[in-house]
């Protein structure tokens, strides 16, 4: 049976009469152990080739199994799983990290590394696509996005963590034991959410006709197309990052990995600054960051500022970009509150795609046109994106406070 919406924009039944913050703290430690999980292969490809005897192309593929899976998983979850009870399942996605990096620690050879990549693909397909839905079960609506904003704040922790702390621990200790650690962090995760996360009752109709029809509500489409298009021209940006600053800021490895310490660190923040932003206008917030991250594309490209200038527009960048989830996260939770675990696979299978396309078409354009060229077309996506979003994305009315 559906939930009724009230008059807030809110579906009746949703929602908490007062904030669970440790079942969002569990919540956010699951977030940050996947994401950390998902990271390390692109840390630890040399070693786990040499050792396995495989190429570093072949042990790349570790990530593309996971990609690929997480898109599927994040469409397919919610039908598939109907009738359980979320705390359940946030629970076997913990479940299943552990198992795949565990799987991945004591890998013989290239299959049994794969058939753990996969599990953790579903893992965090899945998670994604109900962290929205449940974290809005958590707390009550108007602290929605404040409890996102924590639970985001998982991803930009894992980005700063997972690539240095992965390559100085495998140097270490070996990769094997890297993956054992973070298949510590996952029962971690699995412990807290056992001991913070209410029963959670399925809602909605979960079925993949559903899929179709949140995406025929009026907006929804072109909300999903808008964010897309955002992800996309940040991933562009984001992954030819390095070849721009080794090239065309002719900078040293230090220095590279210095910059990319502060672009995460910064990301962290921007994840925590977004709940105030959002609240004082979601809309403005949407449209905002598109168009100040094309500016800085075009600064990088047209200007021949010193490198320290362009080390501070690439922090920035990152600052205002660790908003993007958390805002589009609000956005789905605002407007389809009756179907938000339906609604997050769309928008997690959307991510996913603007990731593989940002990185696949900005690669043509690198080979073709160099950092500079992959920037300005990177800008010109985030400019019609603002302008999408300006123009046609609708918006519920924000929840009243109790």
């Amino acid at each position: 049976m559906n939930p009724t919406f009230d008059p807030s924009g809110a579906a009746a039944g949703t929602g908490a009469d007062k904030p669970a913050w440790g079942a969002v703290v569990s919540m956010a430690l699951g977030v940050f152990s996947l994401v950390t999980a998902e990271f390390l292969p692109a840390s630890l490809l040399t070693p786990i080739a040499a050792e396995l005897n495989i190429t570093e192309g072949a042990a790349g593929q570790a990530v593309t199994a996971t990609a690929v899976v997480g898109m599927v998983a994040s469409l397919l979850i919610t039908p598939a799983a109907r009738s359980i009870d979320r705390r359940h399942l946030m629970m076997f996605f913990s479940f299943l990290l552990i198992l795949s990096n565990l799987m991945v620690a004591f890998a013989p050879g290239m299959t049994l590394l794969l058939i753990g990549r996969v599990l953790l693909g579903a893992a965090l397909g899945g998670f994604w696509a109900m962290a929205t839905a449940v974290t809005m079960r958590l707390v009550p609506p108007v602290l929605v996005p404040r409890a996102l904003s924590m639970i985001f704040s998982g991803v930009s922790a894992a980005t700063i963590v997972a690539a240095p702390l992965g390559s100085y621990l495998g140097a270490l200790v070996g990769w094997r034991a890297v993956f054992v650690m973070t298949a510590g962090l996952g029962l971690a995760a699995l412990v807290m959410q056992f001991i913070s996360l209410p029963k959670l009752k399925p809602t909605g109709t979960a079925s993949l006709r559903t899929l179709g029809e949140v995406l025929a509500r009026p907006g929804i489409a072109l909300g999903i197309a808008a964010a897309t298009l955002v992800f996309a021209g940040h991933f562009a940006f984001f992954t030819y990052l390095r070849p721009f600053l080794e090239t065309d800021a002719s900078a040293g490895i230090e220095v590279v990995s210095s910059v990319l310490l502060g672009f995460g660190l910064a990301n962290f923040l921007g994840t925590l600054l977004a709940g105030p932003m959002i609240a004082y206008s979601l809309r403005l917030t949407l449209t905002l960051m598109p168009l100040l991250l094309a500016v800085m594309g075009f600064v990088l490209v047209a200007s021949d500022a010193p490198f320290a200038i362009n080390a501070i527009i690439i922090s920035v960048w990152g600052l205002i970009f660790g908003g993007v989830p958390v805002a589009w996260s609000t956005w789905l939770a605002r407007n389809v509150p009756d179907e938000a675990e339906s609604a997050g696979g769309l928008l997690v299978a959307a991510i996913q795609f603007a990731i593989a396309m940002g990185a696949a078409v900005g690669g043509i354009v690198f080979d073709a046109n160099g950092a500079a060229g992959v920037f300005t077309a990177s800008s010109l996506v985030l400019v019609v994106a603002a302008i999408g979003i300006l123009l046609g994305v609708k918006l519920r009315p924000v929840p009243a406070a109790a």
